[in-house]
């Protein structure tokens, strides 16, 4: 499951920004820059490739709700000043089912951040998508070919990637690991020798987890699962499963299964600071790394967000209170797993407007621009300069994100059906922690989901 996560309450925010006379365009016609449009000076010249629209609006929809969407907002303010293209945002906490019903209503939004590929195919089926200029299509040179893929539908380009995330990482205490003298594993066999040994001592539980999450409960055992597939068996038997070529009961998959249940089933291991291994079906995510900075769980497998989650004043860092490692491949021969998410631009307006605004959301000067206002928030655009990253998770997310040695792949429950991905593997992977239930039939029953 991707970052949208419902991010706090749903509040549309409607940004409404002064146009600068220092900065402004004098023209509304033309499709955007060239001779029609006025020039742009000082501050504002770089934006003269998006000018000759002042006056317009561009409607702007998507699941990123307040907090976060205020730096969002920040992150186009000099450009809608300069430009004079208003955008016009709205969140909503019903982002996923509310897309498709605007859009069959005839309501749809200028633009949609769209965090789903499989949405993004639903919508592209209504006919209603337009492809984007391109200006777009070129700035895609900036992200590894794997992005343009989630970002297309049945080989033809329709959405910029804008975020990512980092889903293969480890947290755990930095200082408690100096005291303990441990060292952050490097390979998957040293992972597990390290759980061992901390299982042993005694004094503390190596792994705590949670899979709660509401109506969503069981994501993140997903993301273990898909974690263990594409660092055992590398980015081809990885595509093949989540297209369901390679079905959840074939071997491959049960087998990377079973290395779930080794690591995260192991009564041992888990679940630090919350009770038995069927804690872990009633831990919220949220809560599930809490035990790390008290020293009754060691490591937490978190995705980059849960930086989000430390109490108020948790340092993070290599020294600090919590930092985090790349997850090991399972299988050394798989060079650098990641698994993440991102979000993607889509239009459903071939407005000029409409264009120069998407245009710009798919440029590295926009993804610098975010990266600035919103710690926390990652690009994996290559064009961004890593040193604007003043947070240790951020830049190490980054670093492993546009990683050219990387098998980098997205979240694959995001990939397969909404029935399957954000239901039936939910419910079964949840009753596998929760009951006991067999692999065999875990894997049955999701495989019983799939759409024929």
């Amino acid at each position: 499951m991707t970052t949208g996560r419902r991010r706090l309450l749903a509040v549309p925010a409607v940004l409404a920004l002064a146009l600068t006379a220092a900065c402004s365009n004098s023209s509304s016609s033309g499709g955007g820059g060239g001779s029609s449009a006025a020039a742009l000076t000082g501050d504002c010249a770089k934006y003269q490739p998006y000018a000759g629209h002042s006056g317009t609006k561009v409607s702007m929809y998507a699941s990123i709700l307040a907090p976060e969407s205020d730096s969002l907002e920040k992150s186009w303010a000099d450009f809608s000043s300069c430009t004079g293209i208003k955008i016009v945002y709205e969140g909503s906490n019903d982002f996923e089912s509310q897309l498709p019903v605007r859009v069959a209503g005839g309501n749809a939004p200028d633009l949609a951040i769209i965090p789903q590929p499989g949405l993004l195919a639903q919508m592209v089926k209504t006919g209603k998508v337009v492809k984007p200029a391109q200006q777009t299509v070129d700035n895609e040179n900036k992200w590894s070919p794997i992005w343009k893929t989630y970002g297309s539908v049945n080989g033809t380009f329709y959405a910029a990637p804008m975020s990512a995330n980092m889903k293969s990482l480890v947290w755990y205490s930095p200082k408690a690991f100096k005291a303990a003298g441990y060292e952050v594993p490097k390979t998957w066999a040293d992972l597990m020798a390290l759980s061992d040994k901390i299982a042993k001592a005694g004094t503390t539980k190596p792994w705590c987890g949670g899979i709660g999450s509401g109506t969503a409960t069981g994501w993140p055992a997903t993301d273990w699962l898909e974690e263990v597939v594409l660092g055992s068996y590398g980015g081809d038997v990885y595509d093949q499963w989540v297209s369901h070529k390679v079905k959840f009961s074939d071997e491959k998959i049960t087998t990377a299964m079973k290395t779930v249940a080794d690591w995260m089933q192991n009564p041992a291991w888990v679940n630090g600071g919350f009770g038995d291994v069927k804690s872990i079906a009633t831990t919220t995510f949220q809560d599930a790394g809490t035990p790390i900075l008290s020293n009754k769980c060691a490591m937490l497998q978190q995705a980059s967000f849960y930086r989000a989650q430390w109490p108020k004043g948790t340092a993070i860092g290599p020294d600090g209170d919590v930092f985090a490692f790349h997850l090991p491949a399972v299988n050394p021969q798989v060079t650098s797993p990641v698994e993440g998410g991102g979000e993607f631009a889509a239009a459903f307006s071939d407005r000029p407007e409409v264009q120069a605004v998407q245009n710009y959301l798919s440029s590295s000067d926009w993804a610098s621009s975010r990266v600035k206002v919103s710690p926390g928030w990652v690009s994996a655009n290559q064009g961004v300069d890593k040193s604007l990253y003043t947070d240790p998770i951020d830049k190490l997310s980054a670093e492993s994100l546009t990683d050219p040695t990387a098998t980098f792949r997205f979240d694959g429950s995001d990939l397969m059906p909404a029935a399957v991905g954000a239901g039936a593997e939910w419910k079964a992977l949840t009753a596998w922690f929760a009951e006991g239930q067999s692999i065999q039939k875990t894997a049955a029953d999701i495989d019983a989901a799939w759409p024929q």
